[in-house]
């Protein structure tokens, strides 16, 4: 087992440490692509309203974005391996109470918990990025490890759907539980302990809120982790909201929706190729500029086709693809932007991106929930708003030339 105690990092910044990092990353695309097959079939089950079903997704968002306000500071205090290893034993055992669920409050129950592990994974992977590559790097190692996430939400459908048809929704469940089970086995194996710079004071109340004021504080964060918190909502909102869409409304097949989504999906790999492509040319700021724009220019585009009353599932696909595509470009420009200024506060400014990112997701996928008709309207509106707000957001918080060293 490796020391925890303080080494030269260079040495990990290679292949296997990249592809641990995205199995961190990956856990949450997983924790709520690979059920959504799942979310009418749960209706039934338990007898309640669409609406009680999105708290499962709801809740997640919640419990993953306020435990990041706690886990960030904690880790800067006592290291990413011990937070790592707590936070996905916690999540493996939420994974069975999910999977064992007998009723809809225990499975929301549930999912509370296991967001709560997952947050500690994403965290954690966020912070070791800023512990182990130069910040000039930064950009280029969370695009590489967004192409590998975009796995998540590319095949998680595919598969969900085929074990909602063969098993049930149970078995989206076990699936997770194995994938989770066998990462907290890799990280007590192989992950040494990558906090070079813990900080006494960082669970300290003065300290705390000093390191909340120097991040919140800081317009480079603001100009980084706001749009990209815009354009994970116009993502969530397609996320909650396209499993009902898609089989109640559009009356796709289920078998079907996986490999809908799944095409959808595979824009967010593209966009993270392209944002490798378009950074290294172009710079940050030119590049959160272009990925917000076609946030914006998809969001347009769903609502111009359901008001000329186009509702075919191929309109909605392209419109999620294109969606997705942005966000591949947008995310790893805010996570690196937002965090590399802070090497001392990594995790509180990993913890406070995250905490911004959640909040509006769940906003965003209340709205969806609630406001849902048995139409495409509230949908096409809560993208097309959240579009327009990051691509206003990035134009309006004047982002520097450069990421700050």
């Amino acid at each position: 087992m490796p020391s925890s105690s303080p080494q030269p990092l260079a040495r990990y910044a290679h292949a296997p440490m990249l592809l641990l990092i995205v199995g961190f990353l990956i856990l949450q695309p997983l924790s709520t692509d690979l059920y959504l097959a799942s979310l009418p079939s749960l209706a039934s089950s338990f007898a309640v309203p669409p609406s009680t079903v999105q708290l499962t997704l709801s809740l997640f968002v919640i419990g993953f974005g306020g435990a990041q306000l706690i886990i960030g500071p904690l880790s800067d205090r006592f290291g990413r391996r011990p937070l790592l290893l707590c936070g996905l034993s916690l999540y493996v055992l939420a994974t069975a109470m999910c999977g064992l669920a007998s009723s809809i409050d225990i499975l929301i129950t549930a999912r509370f918990l296991q967001a709560l592990g997952c947050c500690s994974a994403v965290i954690m992977a966020r912070a070791i990025v800023r512990d182990i590559y130069a910040v000039s790097d930064s950009v280029k190692v969370v695009a590489r490890a967004s192409s590998w996430l975009s796995l998540g939400p590319l095949l998680g459908p595919v598969v969900g759907s085929y074990l909602q048809v063969g098993f049930g929704w149970r078995a989206a469940f076990v699936a997770l539980g194995l994938f989770s089970a066998a990462l907290l086995l890799l990280t007590f194996l192989r992950l040494p302990e990558t906090n070079q710079h813990k900080d006494p004071a960082a669970t300290q109340w003065r300290g705390l809120l000093a390191n909340y004021r120097l991040v919140l504080g800081s317009r480079v964060f603001w100009a980084y982790a706001l749009p990209g918190a815009l354009s994970y909502g116009a993502v969530f909102s397609f996320i909650s909201g396209s499993s009902f869409v898609f089989l109640n409304v559009l009356h796709v097949p289920t078998a079907w929706f996986g490999f809908c989504f799944g095409f959808a999906a595979s824009g967010y790999l593209l966009g993270t190729i392209a944002c490798r492509r378009l950074n290294a040319r172009f710079g940050s700021p030119t590049t959160f500029r272009i990925g917000t724009g076609l946030t914006l220019a998809s969001g347009a585009l769903f609502l111009v086709a359901v008001a000329l009353g186009l509702s075919h599932w191929t309109m909605l696909v392209a419109t999620m693809f294109l969606t997705m595509g942005a966000h591949g470009i947008n995310f790893p420009v805010s996570q690196a932007g937002s965090v590399s200024p802070f090497p001392q506060q990594a995790g509180t400014a990993a913890g406070l991106m995250g905490a911004l990112s959640m909040s509006v997701a769940f906003v965003a996928g209340t709205l969806v929930g609630a406001s849902h008709d048995g139409t495409l309207v509230p949908l096409a509106l809560i993208a097309g708003g959240l579009g327009l707000c990051s691509f206003l957001a990035v134009r309006s918080l004047h982002m520097p030339l450069a990421v700050p060293a």
